[in-house]
């Protein structure tokens, strides 16, 4: 056991010294401006997307009630919900109102799933972070009034096409 210690020593001492030179290294390399300009391009300049890659921002709806569910793929309730809320959009088509339907995850998976359930709603990508819209949980929808005013809010799946709720969301002013 000795005699292996003998040889593990050095091994270590040299992993240790190539550790602090390789950093020194990565401190002192002067970065690729074209990277960053690059990097600083993809940054997204909206809050929202739509799923051509177009900028938007919830001040574009002005005029209209819109709902806005945060939601992912991989969340069940989400998912379990969509079919009533696809059902409550029909119902109020005539009733100023604008449903979107926003995640954080790649527009290229957002597109995947929607072919793949055939929803029709207004899927949007999510460019911010939800910490500071205050969702901690998904689904989490925000109901805004036509001059942008956030009126109610409903964290988890509900029944969305409940008598119910057709009229809580009719009565939002």
């Amino acid at each position: 056991m000795l005699y292996l210690g003998m040889y593990l020593r050095p091994l270590f001492f040299l992993a240790l010294a190539i550790t602090f030179i390789g950093c020194k290294d990565a401190k002192t390399t002067t970065p690729n401006t074209a990277v960053i300009e690059t990097e600083v391009e993809k940054v997204p300049s909206a809050t929202y997307e739509d799923l051509e890659g177009n900028p938007i921002e919830l001040s574009d709806y002005k005029g209209k009630r819109i709902l806005l569910n945060y939601w992912a793929t991989w969340c069940r309730p989400c998912i379990e919900e969509m079919p009533d809320m696809e059902k409550a959009q029909n119902i109020l088509e005539q009733e100023n109102y604008v449903f979107l339907f926003a995640s954080d995850q790649s527009v290229k998976k957002i597109v995947k799933f929607k072919e793949a359930r055939g929803f029709d709603l207004e899927f949007i990508k999510f460019n911010g972070m939800y910490a500071k819209e205050n969702v901690s949980a998904l689904p989490a929808t925000f109901i805004y009034n036509e001059v942008g005013e956030q009126v109610l809010r409903f964290d988890g799946g509900l029944k969305w096409d409940s008598p119910e709720m057709i009229e809580k969301l009719r009565t939002v002013h």
